[in-house]
């Protein structure tokens, strides 16, 4: 375990690692999707891992061992999204939790009679407002392309920066909340029509279960498999490339039209 695994004061104070190259060689080819970035983005995102890990506190759920590869692919995968937004956008919170595959979330229920239905619903992650990110580790043979919880997870603590997730995080200046709303509410209409009429859209139907969902699984999408979300959702690219400031669909195609694609 990195001997620097602790809640800094300030990123900028932390004692960050030295981490060979062959290490992050070996994490990043578990991440094919991180070559859809400009090369001279690639440290950028490693220093920004390593300020993340310094600034959080990470706890293995059912005794689980968390291992310094481990580590560094959640803050890779984490640390994406905020790339050109900073790690103040992740300022409200400290706590991840890592469980040994699916976990358990208990969960209420009110029946049209009022009669409460407690359950327990399996989860692959979850992140809680104020609180901690709940993520699980699953073999590499469980993801889809365009699923990736952990990026799933952090677009939702990034739209609960204004309140409860619901597909409208903070704007920046000169972003039109007016034409965000409609952009977003057209796109998931659109979607929920599809899927309920059986439409293949090459997107988890989870996207469907609310604004929020769409909003994270679409954030999950248009890191993963940008070109297909550009193509096909051209105004919500679009959107999407002004919240998180990056654009990545033109490299994802050009390595896709070289017949090279991400590196594997």
């Amino acid at each position: 375990m990195f001997h620097w695994l602790r809640r800094a004061l300030a990123p900028a104070e932390a004692d960050l690692p030295d981490v060979a190259p062959d290490t992050w060689a070996r994490i990043e080819a578990r991440l094919p999707f991180l070559d859809y970035l400009d090369p001279a983005d690639r440290p950028l995102l490693r220093e920004l891992a390593c300020q993340f890990i310094a600034s959080r506190q990470f706890h293995g759920a059912h005794d689980m061992v968390l291992h310094d590869d481990q580590l560094l692919e959640i803050a890779l995968q984490a640390c994406l999204p905020i790339l050109r937004l900073g790690l103040d956008w992740y300022d409200d919170w400290v706590g991840v939790v890592l469980y040994p595959g699916d976990f358990l979330v208990p969960r209420q229920s009110v029946d049209d009679a009022g009669v409460v239905h407690e359950y327990k619903e399996p989860l692959i992650g979850e992140a809680w407002a104020g609180g901690p990110v709940l993520l699980s580790w699953q073999p590499d043979d469980h993801a889809a392309d365009g699923v990736n919880v952990v990026i799933h997870e952090f677009a939702h603590k990034l739209d609960m920066r204004n309140g409860d997730a619901d597909g409208l995080p903070p704007l920046h200046e000169g972003m039109s909340v007016a034409r965000w709303a409609r952009v977003w509410s057209d796109a998931y209409q659109r979607f929920c029509a599809d899927i309920e009429a059986g439409v293949e859209t090459g997107i988890d139907d989870y996207a469907a279960e609310s604004p929020a969902e769409f909003f994270a699984v679409m954030s999950e999408c248009f890191f993963e498999i940008p070109d297909l979300i550009q193509d096909v959702w051209p105004d919500l690219y679009a959107q999407l490339a002004l919240f998180y400031r990056q654009d990545p669909a033109p490299r994802a195609r050009a390595l896709h039209a070289s017949g090279g694609g991400a590196a594997t």
